[in-house]
């Protein structure tokens, strides 16, 4: 009978998946300031564009971290008891990362409205504050954290975390969401992602998704 409460002694649980995903998150919020820069003053049109990009890679990230507070921390401070510091200290930074994320709505409703390069810079430099708090907690976590997830949950439970963030996100974002994490991913790691879903919807994000995530990307970086 499967152990669901410990993983099999000596076996380690795949947790490579979280990498994937933190690769997609580091590279959108190092190319969004860009991006907001780049936006001609008063160009309220493109503006919009990129404003909606930001507002779902940032959904994808807040999807992220609800399924880590509800299923990641709660198991890891009741089995890996000797590390809870450091399970305080990754949820500290949580709340950091959340707290510059609630200026980004603001700024992000004022730059659309008007495209303002004062209020672009601005922008711009929040999601560049976002990114420094961001890729210090991706790094603690991929160091600390993963090994520990790796030795103290189930690869049952682990899914569980993919499956929490698919379920919670609007079936209409789910291929351009995939397609930000498949798009740096080896053909191992694409197969390792996918190979998680259920067979229609691997269909359905191999062929027309794919195919909406590559014109969803021309329209928002251009090219």
């Amino acid at each position: 009978m499967t152990n669901l409460t410990n993983p099999t002694p000596g076996q380690l649980t795949d947790v490579h998946d979280m990498v994937v995903v933190h690769r997609a998150f580091r590279r959108e919020l190092a190319l969004a300031p860009r991006l907001v820069r780049e936006v001609a003053p008063g160009d309220v049109a493109r503006a919009a564009v990129i404003a909606k990009h930001i507002r779902l890679a940032l959904t994808g990230l807040h999807l992220h971290h609800t399924g880590e507070d509800l299923l990641l921390w709660p198991k890891l401070l009741d089995r890996a008891a000797p590390s809870a510091d450091l399970i305080h200290r990754m949820e500290e930074q949580h709340h950091r990362v959340e707290d510059v994320v609630e200026r980004l709505p603001d700024a992000l409703d004022r730059w659309e409205a008007e495209a303002r390069q004062a209020t672009g810079a601005e922008l711009a430099a929040t999601i560049e504050e976002l990114r420094e708090a961001l890729v210090e907690h991706l790094d603690d976590e991929e160091l600390h954290i993963l090994p520990l997830a790796a030795r103290h949950l189930t690869p049952t439970e682990w899914a569980a975390l993919g499956q929490h963030g698919t379920s919670e996100m609007d079936k209409a974002d789910l291929p351009i969401l995939f397609g930000m994490v498949l798009e740096d991913a080896t053909p191992q790691e694409r197969v390792m992602m996918l190979g998680s879903l259920p067979i229609p919807l691997q269909l359905l994000l191999r062929t027309v998704g794919a195919w909406q995530y590559r014109r969803y990307v021309r329209r928002v970086r251009g090219g």
